[in-house]
């Protein structure tokens, strides 16, 4: 690096490096330079050469990152690939962004890809929370499919007892408890550009507690991006959460969805659903699998607590 190594200079050429990096170059810059209140009128020249040369091995790591991020394309049958270019644009715009739509609208495959258009996923990873073990693996699967690319590469999935990313794995599907425990590792959570925390509406205790430390979080990490993809419910109230974050609602679904309820223990004087046996719970979702059967062909989705 041929340029006079200052703490300023040395600033601004790390701001094309991973965040990761950056933040470990800086603290030790600090050592060699001083803070503002004591600065170091004569840092050891040695310190210099050697913050050079972590800086150049930053920017090549940085650059070998970026040509591994394959070519984007987005299936022209979901919704949510209509508006590609808008979401982008917003997710560079702001720091927090709500996105919403219905299940079947492509929300959760397609937005770390809009995320790698809108130029995120170079300095750091770009996470993907999901709420099960086996939506983390499906989805992981899918996106690696459709970005050309081996599961376990360029994304990559971790799970609780299983890791599969790699050192440079741009977009990293995990259930909410295993970011819980990265917290825990680092309160800053510099390893990540883009946080997406899938199905908010859900409301379980590790999204509370996830989206409680996230609020404080971007405003200490200013180059974090954070996005909620919800159902439509509750958008205003996450949107407050994050200081009237903007909200994108994407309308529409891949296929039609009709909803039905099945009574399920007709006669029961139970206050709560506690009084319903599970015996009761099964044999409804068997009798409404039936009558849908009879109709035709077709995709039933149940929805269970747990």
């Amino acid at each position: 690096m041929s340029l006079e190594i200052t703490y300023k200079n040395l600033q601004k050429v790390l701001d094309g490096a991973l965040i990761k990096d950056r933040v470990r170059i800086m603290s030790k810059a600090r050592k060699v330079f001083g803070t503002a209140q004591h600065i170091n009128q004569h840092p050891d020249e040695a310190a210099k050469d050697e913050l050079a040369a972590l800086a150049a091995e930053a920017l090549a790591r940085a650059e070998s990152r970026a040509n591994t991020i394959p070519k984007l394309s987005y299936p022209e049958n979901l919704p949510v690939s209509k508006r590609h270019a808008e979401l982008a644009e917003l997710i560079k715009k702001h720091q927090v962004v709500i996105v919403a739509g219905d299940t079947g609208s492509g929300k959760t495959t397609q937005l770390p890809k809009i995320c790698l258009e809108a130029g995120f996923g170079r300095r750091g990873i770009i996470g993907h929370t999901q709420t099960r073990r086996l939506s983390t693996r499906t989805v992981a699967a899918r996106i690696s499919e459709e970005l050309g690319c081996a599961p376990g590469t360029t994304v990559g999935y971790k799970i609780r007892f299983s890791d599969q990313t790699a050192e440079n794995t741009i977009i990293k599907l995990m259930t909410d408890g295993v970011l819980l425990t990265e917290i825990e590792r680092d309160r800053f959570l510099n390893d990540y550009e883009v946080l997406i925390i899938d199905e908010a509406h859900e409301r379980s205790l590790n999204i509370d507690f996830i989206l409680g430390f996230l609020h404080d979080l971007v405003k200490k990490r200013r180059d974090l991006r954070v996005i909620i993809t919800s159902a439509t419910i509750d958008l205003e109230r996450f949107s407050r959460h994050f200081d009237n974050a903007p909200v994108a609602v994407v309308e529409g679904r891949t296929y039609p969805v009709e909803v039905r309820y099945e009574p399920i223990g007709e006669g029961i004087t139970g206050e709560d659903d506690a009084d319903i046996d599970e015996d009761d719970l099964l044999s409804g979702i068997l009798r409404a699998a039936d009558e849908l059967c009879a109709e035709g062909p077709g995709d039933i989705l149940v929805f269970l607590n747990g």
